[in-house]
């Protein structure tokens, strides 16, 4: 690990111990209020891709990097201190929809690259608050827990090997192109989450780049449970051998309705909790109406709570939403780390302690 690197993570680990973090917001939601047409994704590199790309978010690093670079900056700007790379879709499975698989190592090369560029330039205006980089690694598209036919069970449309590998070409290039974290987020199987985390694990060994890892699972309904069926309990048991930095919920619920959730995973984890929200649920055309001061006010119950340690937002938060945030988090307390008493914590789709 080269100096600057083993810097950035000496002030991670002191931020993290000092005061509540916080992630940025909502990528998708900033490009789609670009209102981009087909030509708008193309830009001039795409010009004459033989498949429609309109909605390929993460191409956008590619063809229309200074909107990427811009959305950082809104975010920086509005107070946070990790910013997510524009690679939620950037692995060679979730590529393939648009024949783009053989771009996966530039795009998330680059992609950490803007992110970098975004944050040197707020460290350079405030070098007393530096800001971090967090390489995102979203669930793919494929899910290797479930059949994907109701009539064959044992039915599967990805492998685990399959995604491991996946991953591994898009870590490389987050780590080539100076990400200071990785993040594997909005899981919603479990079993993709470890294809991940091994990923992560044989790259360091082969690198000898060992970056921390945030883990931010994904509860789909009030069931509390995954899509692949798991409790909270057990999905913190199922993940918990890689150390995460943190780990947490993201996606699918608002602030109200992720809070149990979020009190049960802060009594349960023996490490940081990082948890980024939407903005409300969705109204019946999709979009997030929950306004930044209706969500700020609900986060300010969980810091005042202290069972947090880094907060953002998902699907429909914009600057205004993280600015709001980082506001009611100034001169409050983070959660301290509880101490667990070992035990056998075994997992199926419910928790076993022995």
């Amino acid at each position: 690990m080269s100096l600057e690197k083993r810097k950035r993570q000496i002030a991670l680990d002191s931020a993290i111990k000092s005061r509540i973090l916080v992630l940025d917001g909502a990528m998708g939601t900033m490009i789609q209020d670009k209102n981009l047409d087909e030509n708008g994704y193309r830009g001039g590199k795409f010009k004459d891709w033989k498949k429609p790309i309109k909605g390929n978010n993460d191409i956008l690093t590619l063809s229309q990097p200074e909107i990427i670079f811009e959305i950082h900056k809104s975010f920086l700007e509005a107070g946070a201190d990790i910013i997510e790379t524009n690679t939620f879709s950037s692995t060679s499975i979730a590529q393939s929809d648009y024949g783009m698989e053989s771009y996966v190592y530039e795009l998330n090369f680059q992609a950490a690259k803007l992110a970098r560029k975004a944050c040197n330039e707020f460290d350079n205006i405030t070098p007393d608050k530096p800001r971090f980089v967090a390489g995102a690694l979203g669930p793919t598209n494929r899910t290797a827990s479930i059949s994907p036919d109701v009539n064959d069970p044992g039915k599967r449309n990805i492998s685990f090997d399959e995604l491991k590998e996946s991953y591994k070409e898009a870590i490389n290039g987050l780590i080539d192109g100076g990400v200071d974290i990785l993040l594997i987020e909005t899981i919603f199987d479990t079993l993709n989450s470890k294809a991940a985390i091994l990923a992560v694990e044989e790259t360091y060994d082969q690198t000898a780049n060992r970056l921390p890892i945030m883990i931010s699972g994904t509860i789909t309904d009030l069931s509390g449970r995954t899509l692949s069926g798991q409790t909270l309990e057990a999905f913190w048991n199922s993940i918990r051998h890689c150390s995460a930095f943190s780990v947490g919920l993201n996606c699918a619920l608002g602030a109200q309705q992720l809070y149990p959730y979020v009190r049960e995973l802060s009594k349960i984890a023996d490490t940081n909790i990082c948890v980024f929200p939407n903005a409300g649920l969705p109204n019946e055309f999709g979009e997030y109406d929950q306004t930044p001061n209706e969500m700020a006010e609900l986060i300010e119950e969980w810091v005042d709570e202290k069972i947090v340690n880094i907060i953002g937002g998902c699907c429909g938060t914009t600057p205004e939403h993280i600015r709001r945030i980082s506001e009611i988090i100034q001169k409050k307390e983070t959660r301290l780390i509880p101490s667990i008493e070992p035990k056998m914590k075994l997992s199926g789709l419910e928790p076993l302690k022995i």
